[in-house]
C-alpha cells in the first residue's frame, strides 16, 4: 500500500513515546531520492504552517514593514505614549518597574536605552524574587513615588496588580502598565494599560496577543517616538533608531517562550541580525561569556543568553540583567556578564536538586490529571525550570511549589502542554480563593498559595483541568514534514529546512522522518543522552541523539530493544561540523519500529 493511502505515516499509531505519526502539511516523502527544489520544500514548510498560497512571499523573508501593526489599534497606547511624551518634555522622574525575568529585563532595558536617547535618565526598579514575589508592590511604588518618580512604567506585569496600583494611584503616582498577561474583565486602576490580551481588545490587536511584553514596549517605543515627532522635538536632536532595540526584542521574545509566528517572528529575524553587529555592549559581552564564537542564532537565545539572564533573577541579584544590556561600559559589561554566568552555573546544580526531590514525589501522582509538587526549602528561583523538566517527562501540566515554613506561603510556578489554558485556571482559581495572587498564560503561571491550601489547590486543578488533559493526551500527535532515506539527510536538506526560520512555540522547527534504518552504534553519553549511529538500505548512515533519554522507554528500546530491527527515526536535522567538512544529524525526538 502506498504511504499516502496509510492513515499515519509509515503506518505508525504508536511510537515508542505514545504518539501517532502524522503528516503536518502534505505528504512530502522524498523516498530514496534526494530533493532538488530548497525553494519548494521552504514553500511546503510555509504552507504547513497556516501560511496561505497568496502571502507565501511576505513569509519567506519576514520584515517590520510587512508585519508591524500600527500601534494606536491598541488601547491605551496613545495615552500612554502621549504621558510619556509629555514626562520627557517637562523632564519628570521616570522609573522602569520590570519583572526579574528575561523578558521583564529586555522591556525595562528597552525603555531606558530609548528614554536615554530621548535625553532622560530613568531609573529602574527590579524586585527581588524571594523578598518581594512576582509582580508591582504597592509598598515599593509608593517608595518610588516619594523618591520623587512621578511616573512609573511597569514592563511584563502589573496587569492583574490591582491592590498595588491602587496604592499607587492613592499616593498620587501615575502609573503605565505594559504587559502581556491575562487579564481580568475589571482592570486595575492606572493611567494607561497597554496589553493585548486586555479582554476588551479589537480584533487586530488582540491578533498581537501572542507577544512577549518586550514586544509590546518596542510598538510602545515607536508610539512615544512618533508623538514626540509631531510635537517638534526633533527639530534640533536626532530621532533615535529603534531598529538597533531589535535585539533586546529578539532575547526577551524567545527566552518568554513566545510564539514565533506574524510579528514575533519579524521580531526575532530582525534581531538577530541586529545582535550580529554587537552594538549594544552588554548584548556582546553576554555574547561572549557564553563562549559562543559565531553570531548568535535562534536557539542560542533560548539556551546559551536567555539562561544566563534568567540566573540573576533566579539564584542571584535581580538587577544584574538590566544593569548588563543597558551599560555602555565594556568593563562593566564583561564583569556581569562573567558573574551572571557563574550564577548560571549555581542554579544548575540548585535545579538538579530540587528536580530529584519532585520526581520522588511523581509516584505517588501518577493518577493525576495535574502534577502538583511542593516542598519546603526548594529555591523559588528553580522552580519554573523543574516544572517544565517534569511536564516534558509526565507529558501532564505540572505545577512545582516552593514553600517558605516561616512565612507559611508556596511560590509557584507552572508548566502546561498545548490545550491545556493553565493560565486561565490559575486566575479562576485566584477567584475561588484558593490561592493569596496568581496569574499568566495559557502555557506558564505563577501564583502564591497559604501551605495549608496546597492539598486543595491540587484537587481543584485535577478536578478542573481533568477532562482538557484527557483530550490534549489522547490526541498526542508527532507531526512530520518531510521523509527521506539516510542518503537524503544532508547539508543541503538542513540549510532548506532551516530557510523557514527562526523557528520556537507556534512555528515549529521542521520534523524529519529517517529510515528505515538499522542501528550500527547506540549507547549513552554524558548523564542520560543516547548516542547512535544509523545506517540504512541505501548504504548510507548518519549519527544522531536524543537528549536526556536514556531513562525514557525510547531510550531503554533503542539502547537494548533494538538489535537486528529495522527502525524509523524522527527529529530535527542539524548540523555536525565538528568533523573537516559538516555532516548533517538527527536530533532524535521518536522513534517506531519499521518490522
Amino acid at each position: 500500500m502506498a504511504t499516502s493511502a496509510l492513515p499515519y505515516v509509515y503506518g505508525v499509531s504508536r511510537s515508542l513515546t505514545g504518539k501517532a505519526w502524522r503528516w503536518r502539511g502534505g505528504n512530502m516523502d522524498l523516498g530514496q531520492g534526494n530533493f532538488s527544489d530548497g525553494q519548494d520544500i521552504l514553500r511546503q514548510i510555509l504552507l504547513a504552517r497556516g501560511v496561505d498560497a497568496q502571502d507565501i512571499e511576505r513569509h519567506m523573508t519576514p520584515t517590520l514593514r510587512d508585519f508591524l501593526p500600527d500601534p494606536s489599534e491598541f488601547n491605551d497606547m496613545d495615552v500612554a505614549a502621549e504621558r510619556l511624551a509629555q514626562a520627557v518634555l517637562t523632564g519628570e522622574k521616570i522609573t522602569v518597574y520590570g519583572d526579574y525575568d528575561v523578558d521583564g529585563a529586555t522591556s525595562s532595558a528597552l525603555l531606558i536605552r530609548l528614554l536615554r536617547e530621548l535625553g532622560v535618565d530613568a531609573d529602574y526598579y527590579i524586585p527581588d524574587r524571594l523578598l518581594e514575589g512576582y509582580g508591582p508592590s504597592g509598598e515599593a511604588l509608593v517608595k518610588l513615588g516619594q523618591a520623587g518618580s512621578s511616573l512609573v512604567v511597569t514592563v511584563d506585569c502589573g496587569a492583574m496588580a490591582h491592590d498595588a496600583l491602587s496604592m499607587a494611584s492613592d499616593a498620587g503616582i501615575d502609573v503605565i502598565v505594559v504587559d502581556h498577561h491575562k487579564c481580568s474583565p475589571e482592570l486595575p486602576r492606572t493611567v494607561a494599560l497597554v496589553n493585548p490580551n486586555r479582554l476588551d481588545e479589537n480584533d487586530l490587536a488582540a491578533a498581537h496577543g501572542h507577544l512577549a511584553a518586550v514586544g509590546v514596549a518596542f510598538l510602545l517605543a515607536i508610539a512615544v517616538v512618533r508623538t514626540l515627532r509631531n510635537s517638534g522635538y526633533f527639530e534640533d536632536r536626532t530621532a533615535p533608531d529603534l531598529l538597533a532595540l531589535l535585539d533586546l526584542v529578539a532575547l526577551g521574545t524567545v527566552a518568554d517562550v513566545a510564539a514565533l509566528h506574524g510579528l514575533n517572528r519579524a521580531f526575532v529575524a530582525q534581531g538577530l541580525k541586529v545582535m550580529g553587529k554587537r552594538a549594544n555592549t552588554g548584548m556582546a559581552a553576554l555574547i561572549d561569556a557564553s563562549r559562543l564564537k559565531r553570531s548568535p542564532v535562534c536557539s542560542d537565545l533560548g539556551f546559551a543568553l536567555g539562561p544566563r539572564i534568567n540566573a540573576g533573577g533566579r539564584v542571584g541579584e535581580s538587577t544584574l540583567g538590566v544593569r548588563l544590556l543597558t551599560t555602555q561600559d565594556p568593563e562593566e559589561a564583561a564583569q556581569i556578564a562573567a558573574q551572571l554566568s557563574a550564577l548560571n552555573e549555581e542554579r544548575r546544580a540548585i535545579e538538579a536538586e530540587v528536580q530529584q526531590a519532585a520526581e520522588e514525589q511523581l509516584a505517588a501522582q501518577h493518577n493525576r490529571a495535574v502534577h502538583v509538587l511542593n516542598g519546603e526549602g526548594w529555591h523559588p528561583g528553580v522552580i519554573g525550570i523543574v516544572a517544565g523538566r517534569i511536564k516534558e517527562k509526565t507529558g501532564k501540566p505540572s505545577l512545582v511549589i516552593a514553600v517558605d515554613a516561616a512565612s507559611g506561603e508556596g511560590k509557584g510556578s507552572g508548566r502546561s502542554i498545548p490545550g491545556v489554558d493553565l493560565g486561565a485556571a490559575i486566575i479562576r482559581a485566584c477567584e475561588e480563593g484558593l490561592l493569596v495572587k496568581g496569574g499568566g498564560h495559557a502555557m506558564a503561571a505563577g501564583l502564591t498559595v497559604d501551605a495549608d491550601k496546597i492539598d486543595a489547590l491540587a484537587e481543584w486543578l485535577d478536578s478542573h483541568l481533568e477532562q482538557a488533559v484527557v483530550r490534549a493526551s489522547d490526541n498526542l500527535e508527532m507531526l512530520l514534514d518531510i521523509a527521506v532515506a539516510p542518503g537524503g539527510l544532508t547539508p543541503e536538506l538542513v540549510e532548506s529546512l532551516d530557510a523557514g526560520g527562526p523557528y520556537g512555540v507556534g512555528w515549529p522547527g521542521p520534523r524529519v522522518a529517517v529510515g528505515p534504518v538499522r542501528l550500527v552504534k547506540c549507547d549513552i553519553v554524558g548523564t542520560d543522552h543516547v548516542r547512535l549511529i544509523a545506517s540504512g538500505d541505501d548504504g548510507k548512515s548518519f549519527k544522531g541523539i536524543a537528549f536526556r533519554a536514556a531513562d525514557s522507554e525510547m531510550g531503554q528500546a533503542l539502547l537494548h530493544g533494538s538489535r537486528g530491527r529495522r527502525l524509523w527515526l524522527a527529529g530535527r536535522a542539524k548540523i555536525d561540523d565538528w568533523g573537516s567538512r559538516p555532516q548533517a544529524e538527527l536530533h532524535l525526538e521518536d522513534a517506531a519500529f519499521a518490522d
